[in-house]
């Protein structure tokens, strides 16, 4: 029979439609033709993009915005916002409206054109994390932005228009809705517990260990209990940290460990599955939340968001989090190829 669950921080409904059950090689996933030719975020074709604002991994003393780089953040060149002028709100009777002043900006991971998070190195991984900091740190100090958000589009279907691996930075003037709900959820169920609800999340998955995909001793990787997609998972710290930002170098190596253990997971269960991956963080000038837990969302692109969930918010997922959980979690990552549990028999995935 379906299940009705509900998220229990922002109190969004999903539908687990156990009789439309699906494992991994169920889904039809379309691979991409690669296109080939000429990519403006290859090493050699710096001159494609604006002036950098960051870079890691050229010898002392090298040009800047010329090869030998490892990683390099650079202004989006069609940015969906503009850092020049001032925010100007107004209205229109009813309607409110401000010029859209904000950051865009694209992290290039890799200097390798085929590369991706599942096939990278944890070096490359944890320089990725540290950008993010370091650009996160950096635009907090304009006072005219409140939120930042990251994230990375892989594959068409999620959103991604260049094949080279990248994600994206932008700084906005206004916190998102989507952040809004899930700090006052928090907030919430703190003043009700006094107690983090993302907290007690980790908690109790740790205690019922069913929906866990991955552990390290600061680090937890799981399938929430309502999720929105097949193999939807959040990474967490274990201890209460609000703010990426204020992470340590010891944790950002320690999450480069288990995010790249996460994302060979998902790719030996769903090989160049497309995905998006959202940092969702505290806003600027509020590090220090009680209440609110830090957190990367992967969404793999599995099913499609259609009338049904548009008019009415919910989600239809079609694998339970528990059977999702249980894919990854038994994946062998020192066998080649696909896991041997997920050729198994389905009556086991099922018992």
């Amino acid at each position: 029979m379906p299940e009705l669950r509900r998220d229990p921080v922002i109190g969004r409904w999903v539908i687990i439609s156990k009789e439309r059950g699906k494992r991994p090689s169920d889904f039809v996933i379309v691979q991409e033709r690669i296109k080939g030719g000429y990519c403006p975020l290859c090493p050699g074709n710096e001159h494609s993009t604006p002036p950098e604002v960051l870079a890691y991994g050229r010898e002392k003393g090298a040009p800047p915005n010329g090869p030998g780089w490892s990683l390099r953040v650079v202004p989006n060149k069609y940015p969906a916002l503009t850092s020049e002028g001032n925010l100007d709100k107004r209205t229109e009777g009813i309607y409110d409206k401000s010029n859209g002043i904000g950051t865009h900006e694209v992290i290039i991971e890799t200097p390798r054109h085929d590369e991706t998070m599942a096939s990278m190195p944890v070096d490359q991984m944890l320089l990725i994390f540290r950008s993010y900091r370091a650009r996160m740190q950096a635009l907090a100090q304009d006072d005219r932005f409140k939120f930042i958000i990251i994230f990375k589009n892989f594959g068409q279907a999620a959103g991604a228009s260049l094949e080279h691996s990248h994600s994206q930075l932008i700084a906005l003037p206004v916190v998102p809705l989507n952040i809004k709900q899930e700090l006052s959820g928090s907030m919430r169920y703190f003043e009700f517990k006094e107690r983090c609800i993302f907290c007690d999340i980790i908690r109790q998955e740790r205690s019922q260990n069913i929906r866990i995909v991955c552990e390290n001793d600061d680090f937890i990787t799981l399938c929430p209990f309502a999720p929105r997609s097949p193999f939807e998972m959040w990474c967490m710290p274990k201890d209460h940290h609000s703010s990426f930002p204020e992470i340590s170098d010891s944790q950002l190596e320690s999450l480069a460990r288990l995010f790249s253990e996460t994302m060979q997971r998902l790719d030996r269960a769903l090989p160049k599955v497309p995905y998006n991956i959202m940092l969702h963080t505290s806003p600027i000038r509020e590090e220090n939340l009680e209440y609110y837990h830090w957190h990367l969302e992967i969404m793999p692109k599995l099913t499609m968001v259609a009338g049904f969930e548009w008019g009415t918010g919910f989600y239809i997922n079609p694998t339970p989090p528990e059977e999702s959980a249980r894919f990854l979690r038994e994946i062998d990552l020192n066998k080649k190829g696909t896991s041997d549990s997920l050729l198994s028999r389905k009556e086991r995935l099922i018992s």
